[in-house]
């Protein structure tokens, strides 16, 4: 018998209680979950590691064979995981995310909130001073697409008839509240991925979003249906507009990396941005499946002016609330 085999019968013996003791401790926990280890066993668990570890460098120092150090690293791998894994259920990481990460990242990032929203602002203001002035700036604002028969050429009747009329809703607003998912949610992750580039594209895209947002506010409130045009838009719009300012921030968090990298690196500094904008980002799709089906449903199913801002209202305090309070035991996230 070789020395190498006599050095690993030997070592082996002295240690393979504490080894067969981990494993099955591991081995049930892998099993049934950690909560079904005793409270002594919880205890002995992480000495045990440990012993194994040491075990583990030892064998490797003075090269015993292959086949004892392959178990010790594999037994050695899994308790790790065990020990110092987070194991926590998906249900409870998406709750997590929502109660704790994503309001503590929104107020860390309060800063590119505002001016994503100011640059929004700037843009419905324009939009509806200049329509208002002249009716043919609706044309250059708002793609004909987006309007379905409602420009400037439409009758006060027929205006009046798609903010209240729900015609064949039945059919077609579940199928509607998906388009308008998918549109913006693509509009959204536009505006965070175009970050990169210093910011520029981020602010061209929330202004023309606004232009165009004010252009068809204007064309109503000609007609004298500017407050039933608001109510229509706030049921579903202060979540939609507020999740696309969301995504705006996340651009300008990257181009801040870019514009202000301080003492790092271009490329470290937009790493570091990047995960708490894909944090505002994956909250901004979420909160436009939310408006979506406000736009798609509700809307149409609720017809009083008073009602629609009421719930528009109600949304918007719902996520105050949420992002000015949620997680507060934990450390906010830094910008």
């Amino acid at each position: 018998m070789s020395d190498t085999l006599i050095r690993s019968y030997r070592f082996r013996a002295e240690r393979e209680a504490q080894w067969q003791d981990l494993e099955r401790l591991v081995s049930h926990a892998e099993a049934s979950g950690a909560r079904a280890l005793a409270p002594g066993e919880l205890q002995r668990l992480p000495v045990l590691y440990r012993a194994t570890v040491s075990s583990l460098s030892v064998a490797r120092a003075i090269s015993l064979d292959a086949s004892l150090l392959a178990y010790l690293e594999n037994l050695a791998t899994r308790a790790y995981f065990l020990v110092y894994g987070t194991r926590i259920s998906p249900a409870h990481a998406i709750g997590r995310f929502f109660s704790h990460e994503l309001p503590a990242t929104v107020r860390a990032s309060r800063h590119h909130i505002l001016a994503s929203a100011l640059v929004m602002g700037l843009g419905v203001a324009l939009g509806w001073l200049l329509t208002a002035s002249d009716m043919d700036w609706f044309y250059t604002f708002v793609d004909g697409w987006i309007t379905g028969g409602r420009d400037p050429s439409a009758a006060t009747a027929y205006l009046r008839g798609t903010l209240f009329d729900a015609g064949d809703w039945k059919d077609e607003l579940v199928a509607f509240a998906s388009f308008l998912f998918t549109h913006n949610a693509a509009i959204g992750i536009l505006c965070f991925a175009l970050g990169a580039a210093f910011g520029i594209p981020v602010v061209y895209l929330l202004f023309v979003n606004g232009l165009t947002l004010g252009a068809m506010c204007a064309l109503f409130d000609s007609r004298g249906l500017g407050t039933e045009m608001l109510g229509w838009l706030a049921i579903h719009g202060t979540t939609e507009l507020f999740a696309i300012v969301l995504c705006g921030a996340a651009g300008f968090l990257l181009a801040d990396g870019m514009v202000r990298p301080g003492r790092r690196t271009r490329l470290a500094a937009l790493a570091a941005r990047g995960r708490p904008a894909a944090v505002l980002v994956l909250g901004a799709v979420a909160m436009l499946l939310v408006a979506a089906l406000l736009e798609g449903l509700g809307r149409q199913l609720v017809q009083e002016t008073w009602l629609r801002f009421a719930i528009g209202g109600a949304m918007l305090v719902l996520w105050l609330v949420a992002f000015t309070f949620g997680g507060r035991e934990r450390r906010d996230v830094p910008a």
